[in-house]
């Protein structure tokens, strides 16, 4: 795209694996991307901007919504084995010891792509709660897998009263089309969903399904790469041209509105200020939204990772998406590759 085509900017790639495949060649050739999905952080490049969630803007405060709020105090975390679920947990398991959450409390389990059998893992989710401790699910489960995976839950008679499930990779196009009956009640943690009750989207639902069909939903990726759109389109403006390093000069501080009645600001980590939001799974394959914060600024690098809290992200006065605030140096970020 960049060599033959020409292209001024990439908005997509799904996964962290297809991103930081890309990264080396962006890189080299001073490409431009838009990544809209929630990933798992401790990445910052000159390249990139990130408009989805970084662990800071969906994981952590979903864990904070089990612990003051529901009262859980075991967590089984479950995931796909790719980088994402298993960065993301390493954060998540660092946080909860940080909490007071003991190492025992904290069961952690890998499945691959397309996993169907559930009922050993179940169980061991199950046996969890033996002592009278509250068990809470977190979910990094990706793709066809969390049909299983909820399914095996309805099947073991565990609703979500009994043990909750708040996944970070299920939202209304996963949903759409699949009977909801097994997941009534059960969470998900996004900065955006459909039901948002805001004048600004319901003209965007309404255009959208105007555009792709009446059955056809939003969900959290599609506002990403809205606002992402739109403050690029605006940069190019100012700036006069769709050259990448003045374009990206431009995005810094740029400001644009969310779907869910804030603003969207792009910071000098490349990435986003976003609200998170906790949904509950409706039959209709909807989200009834029961918690919403205020505008959220991504990290880049964790707070919870010793080797990560050092570093910071600043691309507009300090030129370094990873600057060592403790020895003053930037550090190249080969390795994350």
């Amino acid at each position: 795209m960049l060599t033959v085509s020409k292209v001024d900017v990439i908005f997509g790639s799904w996964t962290s694996v297809s991103r930081k495949s890309a990264l080396p060649v962006l890189e080299e050739l001073n490409g431009l991307m838009f990544y809209p999905v929630q990933y798992e952080g401790e990445e910052s490049s000159k390249n990139v901007f990130y408009t989805g969630a970084a662990p800071n803007q969906q994981a952590i405060p979903a864990v904070d919504y089990f612990l003051e709020e529901l009262g859980v105090e075991k967590f089984a975390l479950l995931g796909t084995d790719y980088v994402y679920p298993r960065t993301t947990n390493n954060i998540l398991d660092a946080y909860l010891k940080s909490k007071g959450i003991a190492a025992e409390d904290i069961f952690v389990n890998y499945t691959p792509f397309g996993h169907s059998d559930w009922a050993t893992i179940v169980a061991d989710v199950v046996a969890l709660g033996a002592g009278g401790k509250k068990v809470g699910v977190i979910s990094t489960i990706n793709g066809d897998a969390n049909i299983g995976f909820y399914k095996e839950l309805a099947a073991a008679g565990v609703s979500a009263d009994d043990i909750p499930v708040v996944a970070f990779s299920v939202g209304e196009e996963e949903l759409s089309g699949l009977d909801t009956t097994e997941l009534v009640g059960h969470l998900a943690a996004w900065n955006y969903f459909q039901s948002a009750d805001t004048p600004i989207n319901a003209e965007f639902v309404k255009a959208w399904k105007a555009y792709a069909g009446e059955n056809r939903v939003t969900n959290d990726p599609m506002e990403a790469h809205y606002i992402g759109f739109n403050m690029w389109v605006n940069a190019v403006t100012q700036a006069g041209t769709t050259d990448v390093d003045a374009v990206r000069e431009k995005m810094w501080g740029q400001k644009f509105p969310n779907l869910t009645g804030g603003m969207a600001e792009m910071l000098p980590n490349h990435h986003l200020t976003k609200p998170v939001l906790i949904g509950e799974i409706r039959a209709d394959g909807q989200f009834d939204i029961i918690s919403q914060t205020k505008e959220v600024p991504g990290d880049a690098w964790t707070d919870y990772l010793p080797e990560s809290a050092v570093l910071t992200s600043d691309w507009k006065d300090l030129g370094c998406g990873m600057f060592n605030t403790e020895t003053k140096t930037c550090v190249q970020m080969t390795s994350n590759y």
